[in-house]
């Protein structure tokens, strides 16, 4: 008899339960790349909508200075055609759209939370992802129609914002359902990549149409979130309970897997609860959820029949409040100091393939393509904060030494235009990595953490909840980031890093406190086995 292959040996060495959690990790992680791949194209077409007036302006005007008002007219008919980006206020009109987006994004996760623990979240998630993608679609018609009016792109701005907080909440309960406490920082640092992956292939899609049809920019990761919508219909599952329930059912008598006759005639099964022996009294504390498991005996003993009624002594557990909420230890720090980090965050997500063109003298292809290096690092930056956090046990000082080290790294990015682009890809890395991880960090391991914290008794309910609060106000200041660095790039780039650095100081100043109790701290952080089976 031939050995079996060592390819086979490894896949059938994990069983059932860890295989879930593959699914889980792999299908949640593609799910909100998908969110991320949509939001980007905005940032490299912008670019586009004014590239061609600027130039227009230089070509009309001849040496002297003076206009030639027919030469102008002509250009302006092919090339400056696109309205209204065709003014000199055209920062301010893309830092409104931006801001459009960002408000109604922020506003809409206080209620997405609330609203996603009330709601089956694989039904929820696919709504908001198939809605997300008809929006992103109808920017990129605004092209093929010839539509210019502000009002239009405003609108799918506004409507897409409020859609796409469906998904990080979603998201970040299931993937907190699955996976416990005992590597939480490793395994959402790994899987909060995402973020930047999305924004690498939006940045990619979006470039390879920007200067020839941008509206396909939108068009195409439109369709791709779309699609993504059928594939989390299909196959998210929420949480281990609903597998239990589904071999619950699909176990029935009258499969052979293994039977015997008690003495009515009657097929026999025996109940058993998983974590816990049945007793009579029991509470919420002793278990982590009322689950049963369908266990056939181990040899051929016949077991009488008796009727077997589970009773469970205590209702599950509602959903938490939003004040609720707010007294968790550790929620309103760390929500306030996200709104800081995520300010310097989005400026970059929305501003830099256009600072890097006006800055280093690029076209927008090759601008939103360098621009991939900054999420690059962030994704070393995320898994470097969460292994670093585990290892310390000390997320707040983490996120604190992060944002030190930002300060002077964008002081450095400010004056890339004196760099050759060797030291640009590596200050693109840094800035990134440093940037990035605080923020991966608090939305991810921290959102969790606080999530499941002691003082709730064990409610998993409260998760999506607190994950939106969190987010929700981090994405106050991921609207006014866009905003303000519209504003006050109209004087200069040098203003709208002086104000990043400001946000990077208000977001470590927030920390302080926790920080302090951390270190004075001389409890080691406690990992139960339970933390390390994850659950």
């Amino acid at each position: 008899m031939a050995p079996v292959p060592p390819g086979v040996r490894l896949l059938v060495s994990f069983n059932r339960d860890q295989w879930y959690r593959a699914l889980t990790f792999s299908l949640t992680f593609l799910l909100y790349t998908s969110f991320h791949l949509s939001r980007k194209p905005i940032s490299i077409v912008k670019s586009e909508l004014h590239k061609n007036c600027s130039s227009v302006s230089e070509q009309a005007t001849n040496p002297s200075g003076s206009q030639l008002p027919a030469l102008q007219s002509l250009h302006a008919d092919v090339d400056c055609s696109w309205k209204p980006f065709d003014k000199s206020n055209y920062k301010q009109l893309l830092g409104a759209m931006d801001y459009s987006f960002l408000c109604a994004y922020a506003v809409g996760m206080y209620l997405s939370g609330i609203i996603g623990e009330r709601l089956p979240i694989r039904l929820y998630l696919t709504v908001g992802m198939l809605t997300s993608g008809l929006f992103t679609c109808l920017f990129g018609l605004g092209y093929i129609y010839n539509i210019h009016n502000l009002g239009f792109y405003i609108f799918v701005q506004v409507a897409n914002g409020l859609v796409q907080t469906t998904g990080w909440p979603s998201v970040v309960t299931c993937i907190g359902n699955w996976f416990g406490k005992g590597r939480r920082g490793l395994i959402m640092g790994l899987w909060n990549s995402h973020t930047s992956v999305g924004n690498i292939l939006g940045s990619l899609i979006a470039g390879y149409w920007v200067s020839s049809n941008w509206g396909l920019s939108f068009i195409v990761p439109g369709l791709i979130i779309a699609a993504m919508g059928v594939v989390c219909f299909l196959f998210l599952i929420e949480h281990p309970n609903d597998l239990k329930s589904m071999y619950a059912q699909n176990t029935s008598p009258g499969k052979r897997v293994k039977s015997w006759n008690g003495v009515n005639g009657h097929t026999e099964v025996y109940l058993q609860y998983k974590h816990n022996k049945l007793q009579e009294h029991y509470s919420y504390d002793d278990r982590e959820s009322y689950d049963t498991e369908l266990l056939l005996p181990q040899d051929s003993t016949r077991v009488p029949v008796q009727s077997v009624m589970v009773v469970k002594n205590e209702s599950e557990p509602s959903a938490i409040s939003f004040m609720g909420a707010l007294r968790i230890p550790g929620v309103i720090e760390f929500s306030l100091c996200l709104l800081f980090a995520k300010l310097v965050s989005y400026t970059f997500l929305f501003w830099l393939p256009l600072y890097i063109t006006k800055a280093a003298h690029l076209d927008a292809k090759k601008a939103g393509d360098l621009s991939t290096l900054f999420d690059v690092g962030g994704i070393v930056g995320g898994i470097l904060a969460g292994v670093i956090s585990d290892k310390l046990g000390k997320r707040a000082t983490t996120c604190a030494v992060m944002l030190l080290l930002a300060a002077p790294t964008l002081y450095g990015f400010s004056m890339i235009s004196e760099f050759g682009l060797g030291p640009t890809i590596v200050m693109l890395l840094v800035c990134g990595g440093l940037v990035n991880g605080p923020y991966a960090l608090i939305t991810t391991a921290v959102s969790a953490d606080l999530g499941t914290h002691k003082s709730l008794k064990g409610n998993a309910r409260a998760l999506s909840t607190v994950t939106a609060i969190i987010d929700g106000t981090g994405s106050v200041g991921a609207a006014l980031g866009p905003l303000l660095a519209g504003v006050l790039s109209a004087g200069g780039w040098s203003r709208v890093f002086y104000m990043l650095m400001t946000a990077d100081f208000f977001a470590l100043l927030l920390l302080l406190r926790l920080v302090t109790k951390e270190l004075t701290s001389t409890k080691p952080r406690p990992v139960s086995a339970a933390e390390l089976k994850e659950h």
